[in-house]
């Protein structure tokens, strides 16, 4: 791991259950923070007597070292109880540290305090660990895991659409209406049973869809799109699948077959030009170009955003949002990416939208799709 060149030394003091470069870091799920020192090289973490014995057995780090025991050095030298800094700043000396290298979102509390007792901080740009957009096979194993459980729910949540009724335009269960709430929990609860939480999962139905980070609510209508988008995290490696499609059960107009198979057609384009050294940007041009071709315009309309207004895709990993993007800005990609291909339409006049997703990894030549689950509009 590697982060701004010149300094001495990298520090982190953060928890690794919500902070990615922390997990990332350490190897280790812990929920309080704690502090991770790199220098020349050797990492260290320093653990309460909590959670100490698990880090040696789990950690990744060179060396595993007591708070305990600089919390009771720096007792000699503050008037006042030592907390978590003062044990810092007595491990940073020992170490003959002078200069340290911190994430953007460091807390401004430490870095005052560490500032105070001589030290120079200086924040590094994200991604702070450069290393961590380009995915080692662990990774993208990992990634693979998660994504074959969220394909299963996926198909779990098809079948329950294809054996509904419909009645009065509405979809039917044998409990009644179909709504997103239900096929989120379902959804849900399946993922949990496999070691995967998902959170926001989107079932948005007709207009709903238009809106493309809208969950979705109420009852699911006959005949319209319902965009899935599902992207769980696995509770035994940390790291995320994120994957779109789009549905329909019922009679469906050829306006929303026409708008599904330009939507694909555009993410298959997407997926043939995805390659080390292609620049995201150009990638997302293309996209624009053809649904510009097949008449599908982009832009504000009775208030409301229409069309292709995002991204068409991003990287993901121990976030569900990593570099790089493939998108409007200028971000050239590399082998060992791991990115989504996701391109979308949306029309509220038309009463839907459409997204299908994939998760690649690129590749020198091309990328390698890791998404399995099948691109069925009609159920």
């Amino acid at each position: 791991m590697t982060a701004s060149p010149g300094n001495e030394a990298i520090l982190l003091i953060a928890d690794s259950e919500l902070n990615a470069d922390m997990l990332y870091a350490a190897g280790l799920f812990v929920p309080d923070p704690f502090t991770f020192l790199q220098v020349d090289g050797r990492t260290t973490i320093m653990m309460s007597d909590l959670e100490i014995d698990r880090a040696r057995a789990q950690s990744k780090v060179d060396e595993v070292v007591s708070l305990t025991d600089y919390t009771d050095r720096a007792k000699k030298t503050v008037n006042a109880d030592p907390g978590l800094v003062d044990a810092v700043v007595e491990l940073l000396r020992e170490r003959e540290v002078k200069r340290v290298s911190v994430p953007n979102g460091f807390p401004l509390g430490y870095a005052d305090k560490l500032r105070d007792r001589g030290f120079a901080v200086a924040s590094k740009e994200d991604p702070f660990w450069d290393q961590r957009p380009v995915k080692t096979d662990d990774e993208v194993a990992a990634i693979s895991n998660a994504s074959r459980h969220t394909e299963d729910a996926l198909r779990m949540a098809f079948d329950i659409l294809a054996e509904a009724a419909v009645k009065d335009g509405l979809l039917h269960g044998p409990e009644g209406p179909l709504t997103s709430e239900y096929i989120r929990k379902r959804i849900h609860v399946y993922l949990l049973e496999r070691d995967c939480i998902a959170q926001h999962t989107i079932i948005a139905g007709g207009v709903q869809g238009c809106d493309p980070h809208n969950g979705g609510s109420g009852p699911l209508r006959a005949g319209e799109p319902i965009i899935f988008d599902l992207f769980p995290k696995s509770t035994k490696t940390g790291y995320f699948a994120d994957i779109t499609r789009t549905v329909a059960k019922g009679p469906v107009s050829d306006t929303f077959r026409r708008l599904y198979d330009t939507v694909l057609e555009g993410q298959e384009i997407a997926l043939s030009q995805v390659r080390a050294g292609v620049d995201g940007r150009d990638i997302h041009g293309e996209v624009e170009r053809l649904f510009e071709s097949r008449g599908y315009e982009t832009g504000a309309k009775n208030g409301r955003m229409q069309g292709f207004f995002h991204g068409t895709g991003h990287g993901f990993g121990l976030e569900i949002h990593e570099p790089p993007r493939i998108s409007k800005v200028s971000q050239v990609l590399v082998a060992g990416h791991v990115v989504t291909v996701e391109p979308g339409l949306y029309y509220p006049d038309l009463g839907g939208g459409v997204r299908i997703e994939d998760n690649v990894v690129v590749t020198e030549s091309g990328c390698v799709n890791l998404t399995r689950v099948e691109k069925v509009f009609e159920l």
